[in-house]
């Protein structure tokens, strides 16, 4: 029965994560039904059709990856005129503003200097409508927005803090640009800068702006932050946005590589489509909107030639909520966009494995192929686009598209956990559990009998009589207690948190000149800090207590045959404390002297540590001389 019960419960478990976190192409709409009409469709014209591209990530530097900044304006001087969007929205990090060391933080004028002069000499402004929003990296260690330092406002295309609305007006209608700007102002220096945040009179923005944009075909917002990665108040900023078809960002960088693609769908249909960097991975997308059918493909830079699909567009990513799909049904040609610094030999289409034929150049990159969609009224179908240029280059672009509604295709569980998380809410509740957990097992052992001792003398035995001794010393039980509750209470350390401006540093927040920043990256770094090191040094020093009441010195018990294990788990323990040791220089790298020595969390825990090993094995306390003795007792009963 307990099996049974056990497989039932996870299997309520898996099914409750995988409808959260696995959210289905074609969704339908949570309230009332926009209404869309099923003409005009698409069909073999170059009309009601525009594109744009979207970068992020970019870094420049001024001391690592000079190739960054040539590679990014061979773009701006070679792909853009090819794609010629009508607009490109570069999505923050315009800068990489990292000490040479990778561990420091600042703004350097000659890498913003070297990111104006690239838009400058490409003249790519002249071809697009640029837009280039803040980073988190942008913002470090400003003070304020009206700061000399704040060089987004000098050098970058769009200049203007906060965020905004940009209208994109065709003769087909309107269609909104939403930006979401979740920075700090103060801008901390690293690491605390990794989670954006949205106020209440930020978010009334937003929906202000949300407001203005009702009446538009389409509205796209676009940020720095994956909406996971910001704190804002209820009901938060996914609801803010429910109206948007799409929300583009960045920030996350593929995960080291790990997560290449990072797609998913919010619970009202608004997709959110994290977009690799430029920095490593040179990532860029291509959007298009193509009888109001939303379409895109994420690209890597010098890759050519370029193929984007617009009809029959992927299903995962189709939404009834904010498409007329039924569009595609009534259309009458499939459309793909083309594009290479080469003139363009063959576009071959093939659906179902079967070739359809070689689609006609109309004008610009359109090409189309006249087809009949009512032979693929049902199910799921795959079409496959080839496209080859005249440098013998070629490129395949293919998907799954579907007319039925009542379908379903999941996006990836991961991925979608990844950005549909609130992370700090999860990484807060996973610390403060952490921390109860030291201080519970100090406080029950502190106050629970002595074990009674029965051969043999087993493994749960050794544990509560080591625990016993710790938390019946007072020295230990004291310090150990101290520690736990410091580390959740804090302040961890205090320091200029921006140059010139003192702060502190909490596990629930950091508070700098009369700002208090909600706890996010703070409580990540509080769970490594208890896991890593408070939780380990306290097995550590229990263990040590053990061998103590056994009769081993500090020495001796490294040379018993019977002991082989002690010296892996010595110098397990001795990583961790270079690892402690290695914290303060990060500190006071990043923070500078007075955060290094005022840091209770990092240098005086590093001289608590060592003060308690010497302890562990030269103390004689009353307590300790009882435990040993009992220790001797039973080994010669």
């Amino acid at each position: 029965m307990l099996r049974l019960a056990t497989g039932l419960l996870a299997a309520a478990l898996v099914a409750l994560l995988l409808d959260q976190y696995s959210p289905s192409g074609s969704l339908q709409p949570a309230g009332p039904a926009r209404s869309f009409a099923p003409q005009p469709a698409p069909g073999g014209e170059a009309d009601r059709l525009f594109w744009i591209v979207q970068v992020s990530d970019v870094h420049i530097s001024k001391f690592l990856g000079p190739e960054r900044a040539f590679d990014f304006e061979k773009f701006c001087l070679e792909t853009i005129p090819v794609i010629q969007p009508a607009l490109t929205l570069v999505t923050g990090d315009l800068t990489d503003s990292k000490t040479k060391d990778k561990l420091g933080s600042d703004q350097f004028e000659a890498e913003w200097q070297t990111y104006q002069s690239i838009l400058k000499r490409s003249k790519v402004m002249e071809k697009t409508k640029w837009i280039d929003i803040k980073g988190n990296h942008d913002t470090f260690n400003i003070p304020s927005l009206q700061s000399v330092r704040n060089y987004y406002r000098k050098y970058s295309a769009w200049q203007k803090d906060g965020s905004f609305h940009y209208i994109h007006t065709t003769p087909f209608g309107r269609y909104s640009f939403i930006c979401v700007d979740a920075t700090l102002s103060p801008g901390l220096k690293r690491p605390y800068n990794f989670f954006g945040i949205l106020n209440k009179s930020k978010m009334q923005e937003l929906s202000s702006l949300a407001t203005e944009s009702r009446d538009s075909n389409h509205t796209v917002w676009f940020g720095h932050y994956p909406t996971s990665a910001i704190i804002s108040p209820s009901p938060g900023i996914r609801v803010a946005m429910r109206s948007a078809t799409a929300y583009l960002c960045g920030h996350f960088h593929t995960l080291g590589g790990l997560m290449p693609v990072l797609h998913t769908r919010h619970h009202h249909g608004t997709l959110e489509l994290e977009l690799g960097d430029w920095m490593d991975n040179r990532k860029y997308r291509l959007l298009a909107f193509d009888h109001d059918l939303f379409s895109f493909t994420d690209l890597t830079f010098d890759e050519w030639p370029v193929a984007l699909i617009t009809n029959p567009k992927p299903f995962l990513y189709s939404s009834t909520a904010h498409e007329p799909l039924q569009r595609i049904l009534h259309s009458t040609h499939i459309r793909i966009l083309a594009f290479s610094p080469s003139p363009i030999t063959l576009v071959k289409v093939t659906v179902d494995g079967v070739h359809l034929g070689d689609a006609v150049h109309v004008s610009g990159p359109l090409y189309v192929l006249k087809w009949s969609p009512q032979n693929y009224s049902r199910g799921f179908h795959q079409i496959e686009v080839i496209v080859q240029d005249t440098s013998g280059k070629s490129t395949t672009q293919h998907h799954t598209f579907a007319m039925e509604e009542n379908l379903s295709l999941k996006f990836d569980l991961f991925a979608s956990w990844l950005l549909l998380t609130d992370h700090y809410i999860w990484v807060r509740a996973v610390f403060v559990l952490l921390v109860m957990l030291q201080t519970a097992l100090l406080i029950l052992f502190r106050y629970r009998g002595k074990p009674k001792f029965k051969k043999p003398l087993g493994t749960s035995m050794r544990i509560s009589f080591s625990l016993h001794l710790l938390s019946k010393t007072d020295l230990f039980y004291y310090s150990f207690l101290l520690l736990s509750l410091y580390t959740l209470l804090g302040p961890w350390f205090i320091g200029e948190i921006v140059d010139g401006q003192i702060g502190l540093c909490f596990s629930f927040g950091i508070v700098v000149d009369g700002h208090f920043f909600a706890g996010s990256s703070t409580f990540l770094v509080g769970i490594m800090q208890v896991v890593f090191f408070n939780l380990p040094l306290m097995a550590y020093t229990c263990w040590c207590l053990f061998l103590r009441c056994q009769g081993h010195s500090l020495g001796s018990h490294l040379r018993h045959t019977e002991l082989c294990w002690a010296f892996p788990i010595h110098l397990f323990m001795a990583v961790l404390f270079l690892w402690q040791v290695f914290s303060c220089y990060f500190l006071l790298k990043t923070y500078g002297t007075l955060a290094f020595f005022l840091s209770p969390l990092r240098l005086w825990t590093v001289a608590l540590t060592l003060f308690l090993f010497y302890c562990t094995w030269k103390l004689q306390s009353s307590t300790m001389k009882s435990f040993i003795l009992e220790m001797k007792n039973y080994a010669s009963s």
